[in-house]
This record gives C-alpha cells, structure tokens and sequence, in this order.
C-alpha cells in the first residue's frame, strides 16, 4: 500500500536505514511460487497447520469469530441510524477477502471471517442492528457500490488524501511493517543491520519490493547483500524461521502479530512497528446520519475496550486507535 513511501525512504537510506512498508490488500500475494526446501534433519518440524495465511483458500479451521452477543446497543448511538438501516436491519459490508487476518475465507471457501468481519458485527451490535453481514468483493470495486450494494467498507482501507475526496473515512487501525523472529531471536537479528541475513517475505508485497532495494543499499555500502525469500504463504515463512532456515522476516505489523499469536510462543516481533499509516472505515461521501452512527458507535468500541478485544483475537491488538477520527488529515 506504501510502496512509494518506501522507495522515497530508500533515497535517504544509510548503515542504519528506516523501514517505510506496509502491503497492500490489494496485491494477490498468491503469485509466487512455493519453496520446499526441507528442514534440517535433526530439526522437528512445526506445525502450522494452525497459522493462517492470507491467501483465500486457506484459512484457520480453529480461529473462530469474536463472540459479539456481549456488546450492548447504545440507544444514543442506535437513534442515529438512517431509517432504511433500520428496517433493514443488517449493517452490510464489503470486503476483498483475502488478507488474514483482517479479512479471509473459512476454509469453507464461502465465510468471510477475519477482524474487520468482527468489527461490522460490533458496530451492528451497538447499533442496535440484527447483525453485522459481510459479502466478497472485489477491492476496486467496494467504495463504489457504498450507498447502493454495501453501507461500509471494512477492507483494510488505508486513509488516503484521494479516498476521503471519494467517501467518508473513520479511522480505527494503525498499521505499519515490522520484524518477525523466532523467539529469543537466536540468530541474533539487528533491524538497523539486516545486510548479510536472510529474510523472507510474501510475494508482491511491499515489503518484497523494500527489502531488494535494501539489498541493494547493502552491496552499495560495501556490505554483503540480503537474501530475500518470497513466499505465497505466511506459514513457509514461519515453517523456516522456527526451523532456523530464516533471520527473519518482514510483513504487515498485524501479519507478524497473527503469525506470532498461532505459533504457540515459536515466534516474535521484533522491534517497533513502523511507518504506521491509518486506516479507516469507508461510507458514502453524501450518507452523513450513517456516517455519524459508524463514528460514534466505533468511538463506543474503542472507550469499552471491544476494539481491542477483537483484534487481540488475531493477535493485532496493537493497531487499535483510540479515536475514531472522520476524514483524518492525511500526507497520502
């Protein structure tokens, strides 16, 4: 999503550079082809079976949906929801669900799940709506059919100066890259040093097009080069760093988060996530009684804790916002 913030980085890059990626939901990670390379012999291998990927296929069997029967309705919050809301009764979202682990497909193929299908949910609850419903679509295609086929969008929209010409945008996320490692890191990673290591990433992803370029920066100073390993899916990635094939790897701060809660304590973030961008909740630009009941029943979310409730069920409890700001300043 910020691969221009990361080439602009790259131009100001020294011995100790700073990281400017984030992936963009938008990207088919799904391209690359799959390494195989075996672990060790002496190495047991772990099993993944249970970290979720971001590809549509393959989602976790045993990560079930935040539970939002304990949220309240908000009378306040719920007299603001236009009447055709209302009798409808279902506050209806549109998602690209293929980016775990805010959006994805249950491993039936049919049932969106992910945070941002747990946030609708939540913000239908406050509203006093039936429910929170979520159907696939694809990402060009959500913010124009907001008003007509959808009421929001929670698609890991990142908060742009373009985007808020088009619609109304409520922030509620904060999402950057960071470092993940096995833990302890015992390979003893530097993020300010990451020449001379290996380091994995999801393929066409941001972060893939940062860390060549780092690479690069790398052999330009002198230094030996990184090895950058894309993979299509998260769970080679994690395979080999627990196995020790690995430094590293770098993705999306909520990736790195969910990849570590699923790993049964093999696997950390390490360092701070940067270059945070925010992100935000799509509503038509001329919907203002919508607009307002989706502010303030995130707002509700955030002051009770149910934001961070929910991601931390995806292990991204770190990106929760506390103020659920319309139409944000933004330098994108």
């Amino acid at each position: 999503m910020h691969t221009t913030k990361i080439l602009a980085a790259l131009t100001m890059a020294t011995t100790a550079v700073t990281l400017t990626a984030c992936a963009d939901p938008t990207t088919n990670s799904a391209t690359g082809a799959q390494s195989n390379v075996a672990a060790s012999s002496n190495t047991t291998a772990y099993d993944v079976s249970q970290i979720p990927t971001d590809t549509d296929t393959a989602a976790s069997s045993n990560t079930a949906a935040y539970d939002v029967s304990q949220i309240p309705t908000d009378p306040t919050i719920a007299a603001l929801v236009p009447e055709e809301v209302k009798k409808r009764g279902t506050l209806r979202n549109g998602a690209s669900t293929g980016y775990a682990p805010a959006e994805y497909m249950a491993t039936d193929g049919q049932t969106p799940v992910g945070y941002d299908i747990d946030i609708n949910k939540a913000l239908a609850k406050v509203m006093g709506l039936k429910e929170g419903s979520t159907h696939h679509a694809e990402f060009p295609t959500i913010i124009p059919a907001l008003g007509t086929k959808f009421d929001v969008g929670l698609s890991s929209f990142t908060i742009t100066s373009e985007r808020e010409q088009q619609v109304n945008m409520v922030s509620y996320l904060n999402v950057g890259s960071a470092w993940g490692v096995a833990t302890g890191n015992p390979k003893n990673f530097d993020t300010s040093n990451p020449c001379g290591t290996t380091v994995a990433v999801q393929t066409g992803t941001a972060q893939e097009t940062y860390a060549e370029e780092l690479s690069k920066q790398c052999e330009a100073d002198g230094k030996e080069k990184i090895t950058v390993m894309p993979h299509e899916l998260q769970t080679d990635i994690a395979t080999k760093i627990i196995s020790g094939q690995y430094d590293a790897t770098l993705a999306d701060s909520t990736v790195i988060g969910y990849t570590a809660a699923g790993s049964d304590g093999k696997i950390e973030q390490l360092g701070e996530t940067f270059e945070s961008a925010p992100q935000g909740i799509a509503i038509n630009k001329d919907d203002a009684e919508l607009t307002e009941a989706v502010q303030k029943a995130m707002q509700y979310l955030m002051d009770n804790g149910y934001l961070k409730d929910i991601l931390g069920h995806y292990g991204a409890q770190d990106a929760a916002l506390t103020t659920a700001e319309l139409n944000p300043a933004t330098t994108e």
